[in-house]
């Protein structure tokens, strides 16, 4: 495992964080869940943690509870990073404001079973919110030590711009980081079709049109905690490019309507191509090419069990060639 730091968090943090939106972590707190699958989401936690991932991600609605109780079990909270995010929208209203901002945090203390998330992240962005009252807010989370250091999920890096020069001219804590969808495949459309209802929706840097995005966050060296990093099974060897009919098969709809496309195929296709030269299986290529990235990225990815975490980490000791960056990425014919 390879480890690095953001600003404000004293912690290592894994290259590899561990998403907790997984299929045995829900059923651990589902109606009617019971010592069966509480026992096998906290395996799956003990073997993400055996293998050197110490950084979670979680979010209001979902892998607190269990993640809280499965580090108390242990007794391990000061070994572990908690990122987790709050001001969700939901059906009813905007929630990006300094009321759900503090509330959200205080139940996310609560269920996590701590007194200080590491890392606190808005789910969300709401242009309509001034940047004031939102940095207003985590800082004051901050001075309460309820927060360590925050950022943004879905947030484009012009509104992190913005908040970071309030916060610099009023003598505040600006986002340390920021969690939007990256990856070699290109997103190509909101894969949960979020509407006005959920604020400005999902933000990806990936893609060809998204260059001066990557520029911004390499010139200003922001470190990027990348959700959906093999684009939610698009590349996890599951499938084959020559037979794409075969992801309906694998994929869920939010992975069919956000990643596949004939650009995306043409790029699992050079995975494919490469792996193969090297060695390697799919989902390590793929997983090389964010770690081969000129800025500090963080993969935020969900295996479901320890062969396939292994898996990933082994991609961390992958060099790809510049040349080969580039082709993977369409870049170059």
């Amino acid at each position: 495992m390879k480890y690095s730091k953001i600003e404000g968090l004293s912690k290592d943090i894994s290259r590899l964080v561990f998403g907790t939106a997984t299929p045995l972590l829900f059923a651990a707190v589902a109606d009617g869940a019971g010592k069966k699958e509480i026992d096998e989401a906290f395996s799956l936690l003990d073997d993400m943690y055996s293998l050197g991932i110490n950084t979670f991600d979680c979010a209001a609605h979902y892998g607190e509870v269990i993640l809280g109780r499965w580090m108390e079990a242990r007794g391990i909270r000061e070994n572990c990073v908690v990122l987790t995010k709050g001001a969700h929208p939901n059906k009813y209203r905007q929630r990006v404001n300094d009321f759900d901002i503090l509330s959200d945090a205080n139940d996310s203390l609560c269920k996590l079973k701590t007194d200080c998330i590491d890392i606190y992240m808005l789910h969300r962005d709401n242009k309509a919110t001034p940047v004031s009252e939102i940095i207003n807010a985590l800082n004051r989370l901050y001075d309460e030590g309820k927060i360590k250091t925050f950022g943004g999920s879905n947030w484009t890096h012009e509104r992190i711009e913005e908040a970071n020069e309030y916060a610099y001219k009023h003598n505040l804590l600006g986002f340390t980081s920021s969690s939007p969808n990256f990856g070699l495949a290109e997103q190509i459309a909101d894969p949960w079709r979020c509407d006005a209802a959920f604020g400005d929706g999902c933000i990806t840097i990936s893609g060809t049109e998204n260059k001066a995005a990557r520029h911004w966050y390499r010139e200003n060296n922001m470190p990027v905690f990348a959700y959906s990093s093999l684009a939610r099974g698009f590349f996890s060897g599951a499938f084959k490019s020559e037979n794409p009919e075969d992801a309906k098969k694998v994929m869920d709809e939010p992975g069919l309507i956000g990643y596949f496309s004939d650009n995306n195929l043409e790029r699992l296709r050079r995975c494919e191509i490469l792996a193969k030269e090297k060695g390697l299986k799919v989902p390590q290529v793929a997983m090389a090419w964010i770690y081969s990235q000129d800025f500090p990225v963080f993969a935020l990815s969900s295996p479901q069990n320890k062969e396939q975490a292994e898996e990933n980490i082994k991609a961390m000791e992958v060099t790809l060639t510049k040349e080969e960056a580039l082709w993977l990425n369409l870049e170059e014919a």
